[in-house]
């Protein structure tokens, strides 16, 4: 299977401004990454990129070459694309509208759409497609409710649901647990966790360490829209390492698998 992601030097902009500065990144499919880094990194703008709502810049003349490969291929339908990824975050674009109940948010997910509109066509497929969503999420008691009407936690679970409706290859998760109270952030990362284990490949920014799951391994720490630092957890997420890259003073403990900071 080709990896999910190869970037090679890429750069983007932001209106003026140059956000992401030779960003060179590989990503296998399944793999499990967590991106640190203080608000206003580049985080954010990394996953727009990755979804192609942002684009490199062009290579100018004897600099090395931009690339941009998304599961082996440089160029795509992005509704394509979309079924193949599933991207999360505390406002995710193409939000179901508040009337959509949780299974017709799920079955949204085929059609990259906000709302099933009536031109959309549903097959039994997709409606068995999504019952099996909504049990893997364990929101099979929000299938009915409308979405207006859910929690903050309850809507995100949906939208997990969402983006694994078409396929459950890779999940971006971008700061995923803003908004959500405490019992909230635990079912989320309980959640996560069983999808790691299940083989669902995740990507999560964040600037909380308590996002980051046991089961991620590898960590990426970027600062002014640079990557300053690929490796393993062992080695990155320390208190000293954390200091630097937050530039503040950090203490930093574990308990079963889950790192603290405060």
């Amino acid at each position: 299977m080709p990896a999910f992601l190869e970037l090679a030097h890429v750069n983007v902009a932001r209106g003026d401004n140059v956000v992401l500065h030779d960003i060179n990144l590989t990503v296998n499919t399944g793999e499990h990454i967590a991106i640190l880094g203080p608000n206003g990194c580049g985080k954010s703008t990394l996953i727009k990129t990755i979804t192609c709502e942002c684009y490199p810049l062009v290579s100018r003349e004897g600099e090395p070459e931009t690339k941009v490969r998304i599961f082996g291929r440089e160029r795509w339908d992005l509704t394509e694309l979309k079924k193949r990824l599933g991207v999360v975050s505390a406002e995710l674009p193409g939000k179901p509208t508040l009337h959509t109940t949780g299974r017709d948010a799920v079955i949204t997910g085929f059609f990259s759409s906000s709302t099933l509109w009536p031109n959309l066509i549903v097959t039994d497929a997709m409606q068995a497609r999504a019952d099996e969503v909504l049990e893997q999420v364990d929101a099979v008691s929000l299938a009915s409710k409308p979405v207006g009407q859910m929690s903050a936690g309850q809507q995100r679970r949906i939208m997990i649901g969402r983006a694994l409706a078409a396929s459950s290859q890779m999940l971006l998760l971008d700061e995923p647990s803003n908004a959500l109270d405490l019992a909230a952030q635990a079912d989320l990362r309980d959640l996560l966790r069983r999808l790691a284990q299940q083989g669902t490949g995740i990507l999560l920014i964040t600037h909380h360490i308590a996002d980051i799951l046991p089961e991620i391994d590898r960590i990426l720490m970027m600062r002014d829209g640079r990557i300053i630092a690929d490796g393993p957890k062992s080695e990155l997420l320390t208190a000293a390492k954390l200091s630097d890259l937050f530039q503040t003073e950090v203490q930093l403990t574990e308990r079963g698998g889950f790192y603290h900071a405060w």
